[in-house]
């Protein structure tokens, strides 16, 4: 693991917080929440159109740090520091940029053994110095005498020696050989806090909708289920409409105490009977009202197909799914949806407008304005004498 330290220039007093590779886009905001009035101006950058087409940014303004979150999975994939005057580095505990030392490319090299020259990327202008995990570039307009290169290294790229004094413009931590080629790594252990999170969910279904969730559950340190590596637990649990309170909390907690905290979806119990009677999966697509109150739910729902020539068969809907893309694959248009305004209070307004809530084979699908599925909740059979109503939302 990179024992690579970034403190911003501006004092924390003895606060002790850490972004970690491959840590959940949710525990990264609650600690930029936790120290709010340390940490300002912190802008939330993505796609509203097309949110899975680029990363998911939180860049850090007065600090010059930019945390790039996996589009999918939502799990911190790049590290950039573009401002180094803004922060102090350490590697193995010694500083290689700070106000006293700067980040020249000698620096560079007696901090990191430096053996191999750098890589010229024409179309940025910059030249990267890359290690396992990590990379630097310098910048080509801040050299009095530009440098000689070879134009045909590979790829557009060239290979040369970076001159003396070159100063460090952006640092990239990441994972793997490559910053191209680099994704977001599984969730760390010290990214648990002792919670256990679902890796995927299997709507499973009768003949005429859904029966219950088949759910794949990650855990670390001791408990049931296979080990995965040196500290992490696999295991499956089922959970059906009509299960018990105590029986769901059983399955999904432990004797001592629940832990299962919804991080993903929602099981909701009749007050009465106090046995499962709705499930809400959340996607966490940025840009809707709930976005990151929950972390994103990796689902696989199966659709009964109506088309002509197709009776019987099943489609699969899942968390990356679009919304006319479903209303295709069944061949035939879905009712008027129900439009769903949400607000904080009945004085404000939601500044990512309204969704629209469509019924199909009892779930009820709530879709954005750019056609992507913000969540979905499953209703069991109804009660004898009783009509399930469609358009009831969560």
């Amino acid at each position: 693991m990179l024992d690579l330290e970034v403190v911003p220039e501006r004092s924390l007093g003895n606060e002790q917080w850490e972004f970690t590779l491959g840590m959940p886009l949710a525990q990264a905001v609650a600690i930029l929440q936790k120290h709010c009035r340390i940490i300002k101006n912190v802008q939330v950058l993505y796609s509203e159109q097309s949110p899975l087409s680029h990363d998911l940014i939180l860049n850090l303004t007065q600090d010059g740090i930019k945390l790039l979150f996996d589009a999918f999975n939502q799990r911190l994939k790049v590290i950039e520091v573009y401002d180094l005057t803004k922060v102090k580095l350490k590697y193995c505990g010694v500083h290689f940029n700070s106000q006293a030392i700067a980040p020249t490319i000698e620096q560079i090299d007696q901090s990191f053994g430096a053996t191999h020259p750098g890589v010229y990327n024409s179309a940025e202008q910059l030249f990267h110095l890359n290690f396992r995990g990590l990379s630097f570039s310098f910048q080509l307009d801040s050299w009095t005498e530009a440098p000689k290169y070879e134009p045909n290294f590979a790829h557009g790229l060239a290979s040369l020696q970076i001159p003396h004094g070159a100063t460090v413009k952006r640092m990239f931590i990441y994972s793997g050989n490559s910053l191209q080629d680099t994704k977001a790594p599984v969730m760390p252990l010290s990214c648990f806090l002792g919670n256990v999170y679902a890796e995927n969910v299997d709507v499973l279904r009768d003949g005429t909708g859904p029966s219950g969730l088949r759910l794949r559950l990650l855990a670390a340190g001791c408990g049931p289920g296979l080990l995965a590596d040196a500290k992490m637990r696999v295991f499956e649990r089922s959970v059906y409409f009509g299960d018990s309170c105590q029986d769901v909390l059983s399955m999904l907690g432990s004797p001592h105490k629940v832990f299962y905290k919804s991080e993903d979806k929602d099981i909701l119990f009749d007050a009465n009977t106090h046995k499962v009677k709705k499930f809400v999966l959340h996607t966490n697509y940025p840009g809707h009202y709930n976005f990151n109150i929950y972390h994103r739910c990796e689902f696989k729902i199966p659709l009964a197909i109506k088309k002509e020539n197709a009776i019987g068969q099943t489609e699969i809907c899942t968390t990356y799914s679009k919304w006319d893309n479903i209303q295709e694959l069944l061949g035939h248009p879905v009712e008027k949806p129900v439009v769903l305004h949400r607000s904080s209070s009945p004085n404000n307004t939601n500044p990512f407008g309204s969704t629209f809530c469509f019924g199909l084979q009892r779930m009820i699908f709530e879709v954005m304005q750019n056609n992507h599925i913000a969540s979905v909740t499953l209703y069991g059979p109804p009660r004898p004498g009783t009509h399930l109503r469609t358009a009831e939302l969560p």
